[in-house]
């Protein structure tokens, strides 16, 4: 029985990596992307934001930094993190000049061909390369996940720049092809290439590529927003439903509060007393009130 799930188009599995169960591109220009992200695990998607909206979203971080916005928002607690590298967390709750990142139609587009519908947005953070900040370990973002090679394809990435990405500031390095690997490849350094875009452009990848920041060898930070979005009936990293406040929920745009998880995947996957998240969140404030008030019910 279908229940409500548009039709997928059939299960593919990419080399000895990963599988998934395919949507349907849009358009040509899609079409040619996910033709590449197929070949390479990424690709890059240049100039999609104006130079405006980055100017505004690099305003914003710099604000949330200057007000030490989390606990990694003047460098990094471990080297995974980056001791020189500042990260701004829950970026879903703390500014609605980050919605329009997460909701751009080009992504969209991507994620509908490689995730399942109603795919959740699963990590929103800065991420601010300062000089001197030294290569990230190599990892992927499927690895924490118990499963082996070839594995459900769980996750997507992307990263937008807020900077320009060059090779010497910090540019997110990727080995091409390692989503095809098996769990038998050791990455190494001399696999990579760096990521290079003008501020404004994006890189979408499958979580199985190898990836990491790079060493920033210049003078100056390189900003960016890195993104997770996952499949969704998948726990998000973040929890979003937690860090996101509730009071905040009818700011928020219905396409991203849906990723947020304030919706019931069919047929019932995330409901709440037999009900919608979003209803479950109002009777949960109106029980807060009630008890404020020394009224008791169920």
């Amino acid at each position: 029985m279908n229940q409500g799930r548009p039709t997928r188009a059939e299960r593919r599995q990419l080399g000895e990596g990963v599988h998934f169960i395919t949507g349907h591109a849009k358009d040509g220009t899609t079409q040619e992307r996910i033709d590449q992200i197929v070949r390479d695990g990424y690709v890059i998607l240049p100039s999609i934001f104006t130079a405006c909206e980055i100017a505004e979203a690099n305003a914003e971080a710099a604000h949330l930094e200057a007000l030490a916005a989390g606990p990694a928002s003047q460098g990094g607690r471990n080297a995974f993190e980056g001791f020189k590298t500042n990260r701004i967390y829950a970026l879903a709750d703390k500014s609605r000049v980050f919605d329009k990142f997460v909701l751009h139609p080009d992504i969209l587009a991507l994620n509908d061909y490689f995730l399942e519908e109603g795919y959740l947005l699963s990590t929103y953070l800065t991420v601010t390369v300062r000089p001197g900040g030294e290569s990230q370990q190599l990892h992927n973002d499927d690895q924490f996940i118990g499963h082996p090679r070839p594995r459900p394809l769980f996750s997507t990435g992307l990263m937008v720049s807020l900077d320009d990405f060059t090779a010497d500031n910090g540019a997110t390095v990727v080995i091409p092809g390692s989503h095809l690997w098996s769990d038998e490849r050791i990455p190494l350094r001399e696999q990579t290439i760096p990521i290079t875009m003008p501020a404004g452009s994006a890189v979408f990848f499958l979580a199985p590529v190898y990836h990491g920041a790079g060493n920033n060898k210049t003078d100056k930070q390189r900003r960016s927003l890195a993104l997770q979005y996952c499949q969704p009936w998948l726990r998000q990293t973040e929890n979003m439903m937690i860090a996101v406040q509730p009071e905040d929920l009818n700011e928020i745009p219905k396409r991203l509060r849906d990723m947020l998880g304030y919706r019931v995947h069919q047929p019932f996957i995330g409901y709440v007393d037999g009900s919608s998240p979003r209803k479950g969140v109002e009777k949960m404030r109106q029980r807060i009130s009630d008890r404020a008030k020394g009224i008791s019910r169920l």
